[in-house]
């Protein structure tokens, strides 16, 4: 079926997201792009911890990772075809974070978080025609407030899933936004994605009109 495009967006090169994140996927929507999703199948969470062991500093880490992702799908894909590869890592007081299993440990997570400042670096990597050809990383730096046990179990009961959907156990987008005093950098950095560079890149590419 023909994908319908915004005037914006030209008809070729075809555009990939590499990547199953919702939140990443809802945002170019959002700016009018349309594309197809092919997620990587790559094991992240051993990459980010050989990463980690190797003492790679996080915003190199996270652009190694969202370079593997876009490289893996664009390797699969013939043609003059733009892949978009994207990855995000939580730091908090030298350490990476993974996603909450289960509410309990959401708590836990939010509890450590309360009250404090952690770094969030997300980047985004693209290939064409197989080859690597830009990536932008951007790092935030956001603060928790600390809410009293009946609220965090008010929100924990409010969010449900949505609390495990991100690593920090919040969404800036949503209910989330109830828990944080300060942030210090860009939105979309911060929902996993560096938007407004992307954009630009896109334009440059031919991709959307300047």
């Amino acid at each position: 079926m023909e994908l319908t495009r915004t005037p914006l967006q030209a008809a070729t090169p075809e555009l990939v997201l590499a990547s199953g994140s919702a939140a990443r996927a809802a945002m170019l929507e959002a700016a009018g792009l349309v594309f197809t999703v092919r997620p990587a199948p790559v094991d992240e969470d051993e990459l980010r911890a050989a990463l980690f062991a190797e003492r790679v500093a996080l915003a190199d880490a996270a652009t190694a990772l969202a370079e593997l992702k876009a490289q893996h799908v664009a390797a699969r894909l013939p043609g003059d075809v733009v892949v978009i590869g994207a990855d995000q890592i939580i730091e908090h007081e030298g350490v990476w974070l993974e996603k909450a299993p289960d509410r309990t440990a959401a708590r836990a997570r939010l509890e450590a978080l309360a009250g404090k400042t952690h770094l969030l670096a997300s980047a985004a990597c693209a290939f064409r025609g197989g080859s690597r050809i830009w990536h932008h990383v951007d790092i935030a730096r956001v603060s928790l407030r600390r809410p009293s046990p009946a609220a965090l179990d008010a929100y924990l009961d409010a969010a449900g899933e949505a609390a495990l959907r991100s690593v920090g156990c919040y969404e800036l987008e949503g209910l989330g936004a109830q828990l944080i005093t300060r942030v210090e950098g860009d939105h979309f950095t911060v929902l996993g994605l560096p938007l407004l560079p992307l954009l630009q890149f896109l334009r440059d590419q031919g991709v959307l009109l300047r």
